[in-house]
């Protein structure tokens, strides 16, 4: 997803606390953070100690995905270098759900533009998000939106992540420090979503950058559960990658004259008449019978070779009339449900998600001093609703 800026505005917790009051330097080592973490007492990795005073999470593994539900918070999305708020996490788990995806731009932990070094005390804000998902039962996935190499987003990197063996390197070189950072934290608990739609490419090139990266990961920390979007913008399953012990992330904006109807980022979208559910477009006739032979069935003949699934992003903007995007969104998650898939949305907060998102033929609800889309929400959760 490339949207303009959609901002939204305990043992565990000391130790956390105390990770804080680490030096800022490059070369903090997960040794110190670690020994930071032994010495209140618990430890980031001994997640067994606040397990049993949390909601469980489910088993996780790239051969199998669980059915999680949740959204992507975008704090460090594209630009921003917003703190992660607990509030947030707190929220999330009070209405039910158990994920958050954090799409993340690389430069906001980097030191004076130079890709090499790390700013830790960035570093460790990415930390707060792991304490408050542990807190919380909130399985945390980090993503790299804007990656060493590249991205979805404008301005395009200089260098390619494709075909610059610098940019591969430096973008294992990032990972592999998050890798080392969070070695022993649970797969329940943490995944790595290595790169935010990839554009269209061949197999065999997905497939090098992937491994590459991969390894890179896996010298740190050999059992990280890692995640691939799909190529082609995250809608074409990523058969390439069987094999590498990744899971695999699609996406739910198909028909596009649905999801990003009048959307300030997608060119001529202003253009576009008002959409149906269902609706023609290029052609094809979009129903939820075109959404199960296209958007599923092919990732379902992926999941068959071992590669689990899940929906990394979905979402409607604003201006499509709201009960065309319930409409829509029913058959998705009827569909995603009867596959077994998790998903998240995007977003949480503004004018793709259920709360405060601005649409003018929504009756909201007040909810802790914010306008909330009760009937939006009551999908989201995978519920029928009334």
């Amino acid at each position: 997803m490339n949207p303009d800026k959609f901002k939204k505005n305990d043992a565990v917790s000391v130790a956390f606390s105390r990770v804080g009051e680490l030096d800022e330097s490059v070369n903090t080592s997960r040794r110190a953070f670690l020994k930071t973490i032994a010495a209140a007492g618990v430890g980031v990795a001994a997640d067994a100690a606040v397990d049993a005073e949390l909601p469980a999470l489910p088993e996780a593994s790239a051969a199998k995905l669980p059915p999680w539900r949740g959204f992507n918070l975008l704090n460090k999305f594209d630009g921003d270098n917003d703190l992660f708020a607990e509030r947030d996490f707190e929220w999330l788990s009070e209405l039910g759900f158990n994920f958050v995806r954090l799409p993340m731009d690389y430069r906001m932990w980097i030191k004076d533009g130079d890709w090499t070094k790390f700013r830790e005390s960035t570093l460790k804000e990415i930390d707060q998000a792991v304490k408050f998902g542990t807190r919380h039962g909130i399985h945390v996935c980090m993503n790299f939106h804007r990656a060493p190499g590249y991205t979805v987003a404008q301005p395009p990197e200089e260098k390619s992540l494709w075909s610059d063996e610098e940019a591969l390197r430096v973008c294992g070189l990032h990972w592999a420090h998050f890798a080392e950072r969070y070695k022993g934290v649970s797969n329940r608990q943490l995944s790595f979503d290595l790169f935010n739609e990839p554009p269209k490419l061949e197999p065999p090139t997905y497939r090098r950058v992937v491994a590459s990266v991969c390894e890179a990961i896996r010298q740190r920390d050999a059992s990280r559960l890692i995640i691939c979007d799909g190529r082609n913008w995250g809608n074409t399953p990523p058969t390439e990658l069987v094999g590498l012990g990744v899971a695999a992330s699609t996406r739910g904006y198909a028909p596009v004259h649905v999801s990003h109807y009048r959307a300030g980022w997608m060119k001529g979208a202003d253009r576009w008449p008002e959409p149906t559910w269902p609706i023609e477009e290029d052609g094809v006739h979009w129903d939820k019978e075109t959404l199960q032979s296209r958007q599923i069935a092919p990732w379902r003949g992926l999941e068959a070779q071992g590669v689990g699934v899940m929906v990394g992003e979905f979402g409607a903007f604003n201006r499509t009339p709201h009960q065309v995007v319930l409409a829509w969104m029913r058959d998705y998650v009827d569909l995603w449900t009867a596959a077994g898939w998790g998903w998240a949305m995007w977003n949480f907060t503004g004018s793709m998600g259920i709360i405060d998102s601005e649409r003018a033929d929504v009756e909201y609800e007040n909810w802790h001093g914010h306008k909330l889309d009760r009937e939006m929400l009551t999908l989201v959760q995978g519920r029928k609703g009334p």
